[in-house]
């Protein structure tokens, strides 16, 4: 297969080229040859005054006669005639004695001047008058070129039409090969990755060019083919984990309880322990269905304009109400003094689910100690920035936490489902907004939102 693509790559390379010789081969072919008629006719014309002028002018030659003149200076195979315009002139009779045909003696009676081209000779005619009368010059001469030069030049350009042939033809299959070599070598790669070894990688080189460009995007998508695939490792694991526990004390407690018959007591306990698993895994699930539909684009959401600074107030005030060690401070000092360039195009339960997530985390996981959220804007963006010091997420797990049902290990004595990460994540992405998290365990975490400021519509 790449013998076949790299020939018919060396024909695509070889057959424009080859017809561009052809024709600026046959340009040369036919300059040369007009170059050299036009030359040689003008050589006759001046050759035709000459022998008039020498031999009319000085009465040289009966006017009734058809003479050929011998001259040292006469063109190669010169021949002259002299025929006087009277009311004698047989044009038939005089293009067979000369062998041309009679247009060409009423051109150079009408015109002044007449020519004829055969394969062996150029005829030049000319109305020449005189004080014995007017008489049509004719002086004719071998065809230069076609019998002494057109044979070398076409044998000339043939070899050098070949040689240039059987140049380009190793320069193509060579350049073919080459160029082919690299897609051949990422091809052989790409064979060898599937999804057992999605951590292979094609190799780069350090040039610019297209196919350099087509290797590092490949290995981007590589990246983000493998991050999905650990990601829905990682999810289907802690999913089947998370569904499982409840549904298994469920399970558990009901095949205790029908073992045997049991006091009215037992039953209610037992009732109270199957109603508390039921209602996690119905918030799980609830959590799972949530964060399917965030997942989207969005599009069947209604969004309008959300002022960051009130709606942030309102998380707190909310989060206060649900559990009064919640400590949140809002910093706004860096509040911009246009009010408009704190709106965002957004749906508001949406985006107020999102931050309290975030600034919930924030204060569980800091044991309740005051939570800073600090709000900025310029004219493009709005920023928020939430920031705890609480326990902090380890260094090697930071990249896992968009991850579904992913907890950190330092989190065991915390309640929590893993959802509220994820969740807010897809709620930012929704608002064409960016999410940064920023960690050190025992220290805290800094969470960076940033959304696109409102923006009239132009009509």
């Amino acid at each position: 297969m790449q013998i076949k693509r790299s020939s018919r790559t060396a024909l695509l390379f070889l057959i424009p080229f080859l017809v561009v010789i052809l024709l600026f081969s046959l340009f040369i072919y036919f300059s040369v040859s007009n170059y050299s008629e036009n030359y040689l006719f003008k050589l006759l014309e001046a050759r035709a005054n000459k022998v008039a002028r020498e031999n009319i002018d000085n009465n040289l030659l009966d006017s009734n006669s058809l003479s050929n003149q011998e001259k040292e200076d006469k063109l190669p195979h010169e021949k002259d005639y002299f025929i006087p315009i009277n009311k004698e002139l047989n044009i038939t009779a005089e293009a067979k004695k000369v062998g041309i045909n009679e247009s060409f003696f009423t051109d150079a009676v009408n015109k002044g001047s007449a020519e004829f081209v055969t394969k062996q000779y150029l005829y030049k005619g000319i109305r020449y008058k005189s004080k014995s009368g007017d008489f049509i010059v004719i002086t004719a001469a071998e065809n230069y070129f076609e019998i002494n030069q057109a044979k070398n030049l076409i044998n000339t350009l043939l070899f050098a039409m070949g040689i240039a042939s059987l140049i380009l033809l190793y320069i193509a299959f060579y350049f073919s090969k080459n160029i082919f070599k690299p897609i051949s070598s990422i091809t052989e790669k790409v064979k060898e990755i599937s999804s057992e070894n999605l951590h292979l990688r094609l190799n780069e080189n350090n040039s610019n060019d297209e196919l350099n460009q087509l290797t590092m995007t490949f290995n981007n998508m590589l990246d983000r083919i493998e991050t999905s695939f650990e990601t829905q490792n990682n999810f289907i694991s802690n999913a089947s984990h998370e569904l499982r526990t409840p549904l298994t004390a469920i399970i558990g407690e009901a095949d205790v309880v029908l073992s045997k018959p049991r006091q009215a007591e037992d039953y209610v306990e037992s009732l109270k322990i199957v109603l508390q698993e039921a209602e996690k895994l119905d918030n799980k699930t609830k959590a799972l269905l949530f964060l399917a539909q965030t997942g989207f684009n969005g599009k069947a959401q209604k969004f309008d304009k959300v002022r960051i600074d009130q709606l942030l107030w309102d998380v707190k005030e909310n989060l206060e109400n649900m559990n009064s060690k919640n400590k949140i401070f809002l910093d706004m000092e860096l509040l911009p003094d246009n009010p408009m360039k704190l709106k965002v195009n957004g749906n508001t339960q949406l985006l107020h689910l999102a931050f309290s997530n975030i600034i919930s985390n924030g204060c569980k996981y800091s044991d309740f100690n005051t939570v800073t959220v600090s709000i900025g804007a310029s004219d493009d963006f709005v920023y928020i920035v939430i920031k705890d010091t609480g326990i902090g997420i380890p260094k090697d797990e930071i990249q896992y936490i968009y991850d579904p049902f992913f907890r950190a290990s330092n989190t065991k004595n915390y309640e929590g489902y893993g959802i509220g990460l994820p969740l807010t994540r897809n709620i930012i992405r929704m608002h064409n907004g960016k999410i940064l998290v920023n960690s050190i365990q025992g220290q805290g975490t800094t969470v960076q939102i940033t959304l696109p400021t409102w923006k009239p519509e132009r009509v």
